[in-house]
């Protein structure tokens, strides 16, 4: 990913926080026959192994599990708030007209290699931990239990579970800090007024990442 040092993110927590608010992810995987990508669900374990473990489940249906390439490691894309930056929020275009548009967004990327995990235990138990972290803000939360054990089993055996240990973390945030603060706030104002929640999340991102233009001690 390019990486411009002024967007890039650096800070484990920062990035694990975004993937464990955004856990669909796209994975990108190699096969015989090429590159592909799946949209899949991944639960961040953040204490399994130094950079922490990522796990989910595919339908067995799908080739992904039998035909990727598990010598060559795989991908991960997270994606965060992302909103279009028009030129015409920037004061600097009436000072001068020299702005063109951008695009702002916040993406995390993770690689290491994938295993595979054709096994009924390990898949009942990444299903339900799943399923309880995204119900547990919900007034009458849904668990695996409340579903006819031999109910669930059929369906359990219908996927396969698969997983892969973070070798390498990557982060980008991507929200004006190249901008003059007059810039910066012209963009602030323009996305605090809209009604959409992607404008909203990176009004805020905007905001909480001004760059630190304060003298340092040396």
């Amino acid at each position: 990913m390019y990486q411009p040092a002024h967007f890039e993110e650096t800070r484990l927590e920062v990035m694990q926080a975004l993937v464990a608010s955004q856990p669909l992810c796209t994975l990108v995987t190699l096969s015989d026959e090429g590159l592909v990508a799946d949209q899949i669900p991944m639960l961040l374990r953040a204490d399994a192994g130094p950079l922490g473990t990522l796990v989910g489940h595919v339908a067995r249906a799908n080739p992904l599990w039998r035909q990727t390439r598990l010598d060559i490691p795989v991908l991960l894309l997270f994606q965060g708030a992302q909103h279009y930056v028009s030129p015409s929020w920037y004061p600097s275009k009436q000072e001068h007209g020299k702005v063109v548009p951008t695009w702002n967004y916040v993406v995390v990327q993770a690689s290491g290699s994938l295993q595979v995990h054709d096994d009924a235990a390990w898949v009942r138990q990444q299903v339900t931990h799943m399923t309880r972290q995204q119900e547990s803000g919900l007034a009458q939360p849904w668990s695996v239990d409340d579903a006819p054990r031999d109910y669930t089993d059929s369906m359990l055996r219908a996927v396969v579970g698969i997983s892969m240990e973070v070798t390498r973390w990557s982060g980008k945030w991507k929200v004006s800090q190249n901008q003059p603060a007059s810039n910066r706030a012209g963009v602030v104002q323009a996305l605090s007024v809209s009604t959409d929640d992607q404008a909203q999340a990176m009004a805020a991102l905007v905001t909480a990442h001004a760059p630190d233009l304060s003298p340092k001690n040396t």
